[in-house]
């Protein structure tokens, strides 16, 4: 089908299609009209494509789009008045419209303060050539700062995003979102993990200058979870006997720690 300059297809020609499609119910003929107008479709996604939510395929809108335009072409009548063109328009519109709206956790009366926001910024920018201050946005949209502050701290809680969308990491590689979060497990540290690999070292050292006796006293005390009674038990000694070898081994332990205290603070 011939198109202009422009890349639509003349007015004349896709209703003479619809009208033969119309008279005979050839699906081919109806597959025609889709494929002529389904530029259409992207052009309206693709306009409202900021809008759209992070956790949302945009393929999704266009088969929204898709099937909206389907259901203009069965249901369109030339007695309103409209062209084919501009009735689908109409319809494909709402239906993107109220797909948006049925993804949007938000409602509809902060998706307005975000675009009177949103102009206010544009306008400021445009005529001073910076962004606005807090201060400044807030004259530019007529609310008091606090309330300018609570909007946009409702606004960021609303864009609501999946953790599993891809995006491009620190070096350009694909990754997940989740991927490039800050984990609260300070153990996942590369730092923290080789600080305490190294005060493990430092103790193992330290705890192989102890008496056989105080080195044994540790093991059955902190490995063997055994109490001071079943110890003295075992080495054939007083309660209060093992009592002094355990203050023992920590006094020798601790001296032998002393310049390492700010390693084992911080591992700690």
């Amino acid at each position: 089908m011939t198109r202009t300059k422009s890349g639509r297809v003349p007015y004349e020609a896709v209703h003479k299609l619809w009208e033969q499609y119309r008279a005979t119910g050839d699906a081919r003929l109806r597959d025609r009209l889709v494929l002529t107008l389904a530029p259409m479709v992207k052009y309206i996604v693709y306009r409202k494509i900021r809008e759209i939510p992070a956790r949302c395929e945009v393929e999704d809108f266009i088969s929204c789009g898709l099937e909206a335009l389907l259901r203009s072409i069965d249901r369109y009548d030339p007695q309103r008045g409209a062209t084919l063109e501009q009735f689908a328009w109409t319809r494909i519109h709402g239906a993107v419209l109220d797909e948006l709206r049925r993804n949007d956790w938000a409602p509809r009366s902060l998706r307005r303060w975000e675009r009177d926001i949103t102009r206010a910024r544009t306008r400021f920018i445009s005529l001073h050539g910076r962004a606005p201050s807090r201060e400044e946005l807030s004259d530019a949209v007529g609310v008091t700062t606090d309330e300018l502050h609570r909007r946009l701290d409702d606004i960021g809680r609303s864009d609501v995003g999946s953790l599993n969308v891809m995006v491009l990491g620190d070096d350009n590689a694909t990754i997940e979102r989740i991927d490039t979060l800050a984990s609260d497990d300070v153990t996942l540290d590369p730092e923290v993990a080789a600080m305490r690999e190294r005060a493990k070292e430092r103790f193992r050292a330290a705890f192989e200058l102890l008496p056989e006796r105080e080195r044994r006293v540790a093991v059955l005390l902190y490995v063997y979870n055994l109490t001071l009674k079943e110890i003295g038990e075992v080495l054939g000694v007083t309660e209060s006997r093992v009592c002094q070898i355990h203050g023992a081994l920590r006094r020798r332990l601790r001296e032998h720690l002393h310049d390492e205290e700010q390693l084992f603070t911080e591992v700690a």
